[in-house]
């Protein structure tokens, strides 16, 4: 089965943390061209490369060698010009340089050293900045400003993306990923910074609306303080499918709400966890609800519960 997953961030990490032991699959993760916050901002406006640090995760979560983590992701901290890099960034950027400003040759050389059971694709090789426009009509630009520097009380309207060369299309093999995928998971991650920007680029949702695959989304556990304040499950399946252009055929959700100690934390923040009403929430779609949490400082999807899940996802979808 060829399945292709869709999203960024620690979201992405994440899912194909879960999916890479499963049997009899093709992975393709496509991921977003947006960040700019960290090293990968810094890389992104010094060298003008596209943004490593998502893929650099992907490649990650695809790879046997987990203890490669450790390694790339640590960040230098004594060097000026080095300081609060991480190698794996460094190294995707040099090879891109060295290979003549191939970004997709870098992210498959890397692939090949680190023997990624799977393909990661970036959405797009050309380079565009990430717009919110927000309900009282202000414009924030920039992955990170939308992230964390920006008036969140006002909320988010839409998105689109800005070309820094006139030119925005996306790349040739995440066009033939999905045109061929038997499966399309999407999410999770942040709902307008890691999961929508993928379906801006031009290309991408006309894909998916012609694509025979059936479409997943793994929904957030958490909502997120001046991106998605208040939405529920619903909301956020609205927003999604108003993005890939077709509607969803199985909703994966959290049903498990966090103990109080973290709970209370995310209240604070202006967080809480995503609320579902089964009576209204989802008709006409395949909704699966199960305890998918792995609690500590933060709350994340629980790699192993996330796993048994898709598992059964994938099982029932072969008959």
């Amino acid at each position: 089965m060829k399945i292709v997953t869709i999203g960024g961030g620690t979201g992405q990490f994440t899912l194909l943390s879960a999916l890479r032991e499963l049997s009899d699959i093709e992975i393709t993760a496509i991921v977003s061209m947006v960040d700019s916050g960290g090293s990968t901002g810094r890389l992104r406006d010094e060298y003008g490369v596209l943004p490593p640090g998502d893929i650099l995760k992907c490649l990650i979560a695809l790879s046997p060698f987990q203890d490669a983590r450790s390694l790339l992701q640590a960040r230098f901290l004594s060097h000026e010009k080095l300081a609060g890099h991480n190698a794996g960034n460094l190294l995707l950027t040099f090879l891109s340089q060295h290979l003549g400003n191939d970004f997709s040759g870098a992210v498959a050389a890397l692939g090949e050293i680190l023997k990624v059971n799977g393909r990661v694709l970036p959405v797009t090789t050309d380079k565009a900045t990430l717009v919110a426009e927000l309900e009282n009509g202000r414009l924030v630009y920039s992955e990170t400003a939308i992230d964390v520097g920006r008036d969140k009380e006002a909320k988010i309207k839409r998105t689109f993306l800005v070309p820094h060369s006139g030119k925005l299309e996306a790349s040739i093999g995440a066009i033939e990923a999905i045109s061929g995928a038997d499966m399309i998971i999407v999410g999770p991650g942040d709902l307008y910074t890691s999961i929508v920007p993928n379906f801006l680029v031009p290309g991408i949702k006309e894909a998916i609306e012609k694509a025979p695959a059936k479409l997943v989304y793994v929904a957030n556990l958490m909502t997120k303080f001046g991106e998605t304040r208040g939405f529920s499950l619903r909301n956020f399946v609205d927003v999604v499918e108003g993005a890939q252009g077709r509607p969803t055929d199985i909703v994966i959700a959290n049903n498990k709400i966090p103990e109080l100690a973290l709970l209370e934390k995310y209240l604070s923040e202006g967080a809480e966890p995503v609320r579902f009403d089964m009576q209204t929430e989802l008709d006409k779609r395949q909704i699966i609800l199960e305890d998918l949490i792995l609690e500590g400082d933060l709350a994340r999807h629980d790699v192993g519960k996330l796993r048994e899940v898709l598992k059964s996802v994938v099982v029932a979808s072969r008959v």
